[in-house]
């Protein structure tokens, strides 16, 4: 498949499932792997046309994934085991499953704001891990207070 064509094929598949994208996530690493999809599909069907079969490491330079500024980073599904339960849920909720912040208050309990905040955190925490930019999430030490009864 031609460059040219490949590229043009990519943008027609991104424009018909638009909706399959995770806002917020990197567009360009989903076009790219739309691309590969097209590009390794257009490779079995030539090879069932000739009846060649085609060795993935003669066409691995083709496919090499352009750098990004987001390569040392990790991908979603780590980034997002990072996050707090609550925080991850809360997002879950909202991005995969397209639920409105009420019926995500019901399902966990909580008041609206605090989902409205919940996703909010969860969505700069997620955003500083994909960029490589977030520390480690560090528990707080939790400090021993000693309760001192009055004396009589």
């Amino acid at each position: 498949m031609g460059g040219r064509r490949l590229v043009q094929d990519t943008l027609e598949r991104a424009c018909e499932r638009w909706q399959l994208w995770a806002a917020g996530s990197d567009l360009r690493a989903w076009l790219f792997t739309l691309m590969h999809n097209l590009f390794i599909d257009g490779a079995r069907r030539a090879v069932r046309q000739q009846g060649q079969r085609v060795d993935l490491d003669d066409v691995a330079n083709e496919l090499v994934a352009p750098p990004s500024p987001a390569d040392g980073g990790i991908d979603l599904q780590r980034c997002l085991l990072r996050l707090p339960e609550e925080q991850r849920e809360v997002l879950l909720l909202v991005t995969l499953q397209d639920l409105g912040y009420e019926d995500v208050a019901r399902i966990t309990g909580v008041p609206v704001g605090t989902v409205m905040s919940r996703l909010s955190r969860a969505r700069s925490r997620l955003r500083e891990l994909m960029e490589g930019r977030a520390a480690p999430a560090v528990a707080p030490a939790l400090r021993r207070l000693s309760v001192r009864t009055p004396t009589r």
